[in-house]
């Protein structure tokens, strides 16, 4: 007799992975990959934090901490918002998690039940919809555009039939890289306030912009779950290490969760990361040169047929309308994986009903490699 399957892991896979996987297959037998397809800094950690590391290696054995994380990194990290933001945020409501990903997981379980819905601007990051899924948790998907900036607003909430009980924000968003004006993020946050709906906030790409600055929910949304990660400006992606400011109502529920699903965050990474705070003249400097590879895309892209981009306000991404090139993007970037050695992600991943003719790029590399990548598809647009 058949032993009986759970549905829970019977999700979509996440096509960026996928996509990753097969371009580090094809570069161990030998081929020369250009990854675009993955959102991870190709810088290690800061100076400061892999030092740290090494003398702590050295120092003592490492043991669990606290659910909730290290104290001392649960002020750091709340001082961060007053140094950054000019929000005073109380150390007892920062939970230290398991990357973004971990609080994520962390924070939908505490904040929403079984059957409520959870809005999401689609295009989005596929593993909100797929980590709801999971939990019995409704997506329901607002179809951004452009003119949106592809991000949820007041007016497409008002178009969604029934009830809403939580409302997923990035900004900067994944994969488009656009962000909300601080009045509309405002705006949302008291519209959300007022029919009762749960905000959650992730502000993994904070840091990561090009002119425009990133408001925190924390500032104006007190009932929000406002997430973040090392991963991305503190380049520390593989340190699997983020944070959630969590509102008082949830901050038992997030640590008895805690407790029994991961005891606690990795200790190594927690106690390194506290010195991540104080290398952000390095940190800038990785952002300088996003801003650069972002310009070498923006200008050479163009020469290979990629004429069309979301406002890429922010984070290292840019979405690619692709419509004049091809009406399959996960085709279209299969073929220029195995054609050209360049590696990004269909819009597929993002978008189930018009992801067909997006592709992201990632811009997160050297400079070098950038500059390979769009003389690569220029001569293979030909």
């Amino acid at each position: 007799m058949a032993l009986k399957l759970g549905t829970r892991g019977q999700i979509p896979s996440f096509i960026v992975m996928d996509v990753m996987r097969e371009a580090n297959r094809l570069a161990h037998d030998g081929a020369d990959i250009l990854h675009l397809e993955v959102g991870q800094p190709a810088t290690g950690a800061p100076e400061g934090v892999v030092a740290e590391a090494t003398r702590l290696l050295r120092a003592s054995p490492l043991g669990y901490t606290d659910a909730l994380g290290l104290p001392k990194l649960r002020e750091r990290i709340a001082g961060h918002y007053a140094d950054t933001y000019g929000v005073a945020v109380d150390p007892a409501r920062v939970a230290v998690t398991v990357g973004a990903s971990g609080a994520f997981l962390l924070g939908f379980l505490a904040a929403f039940n079984a059957g409520d819905r959870v809005a999401l601007a689609a295009p989005g990051y596929p593993a909100y919809r797929h980590i709801l899924t999971a939990l019995d948790i409704e997506a329901v998907e607002l179809e951004a555009t452009e003119t949106d900036r592809f991000q949820p607003t007041p007016a497409l909430l008002d178009q969604v039939e029934g009830r809403i009980d939580g409302l997923i924000v990035a900004s900067p968003s994944n994969p488009t890289g656009t962000m909300m004006a601080a009045d509309d993020f405002a705006e949302l946050a008291a519209y959300c306030t007022r029919r009762g709906i749960r905000l959650v906030s992730d502000e993994i790409y904070h840091g990561i912009t090009y002119g425009l600055a990133a408001t925190t929910a924390a500032e104006v949304a007190p009932d929000a779950l406002v997430i973040n990660s090392f991963s991305k400006y503190f380049s520390m992606t593989g340190w699997r290490l983020g944070w959630m400011i969590v509102p008082p109502d949830l901050v038992r529920s997030v640590e008895c969760l805690a407790q029994n699903m991961v005891i606690s965050a990795p200790t190594l990474s927690q106690a390194a990361a506290i010195a991540a705070f104080d290398c952000h003249d390095e940190l800038q400097a990785n952002v300088r040169r996003y801003a650069a590879n972002r310009e070498v895309l923006l200008n050479e892209l163009p020469k290979a047929g990629f004429s069309h981009f979301a406002p890429p306000d922010g984070a290292f991404y840019l979405y690619a309308d692709v419509a004049n090139l091809t009406n399959d993007s996960l085709e279209f970037c299969q073929r220029m994986l195995h054609e050209t050695g360049v590696a990004a992600a269909p819009g597929k991943d993002f978008d189930g009903g018009r992801g067909h003719r997006f592709v992201r790029f990632s811009f997160a590399g050297s400079t070098e490699t950038m500059a390979a990548a769009a003389k690569r598809l220029a001569a293979w647009r030909r």
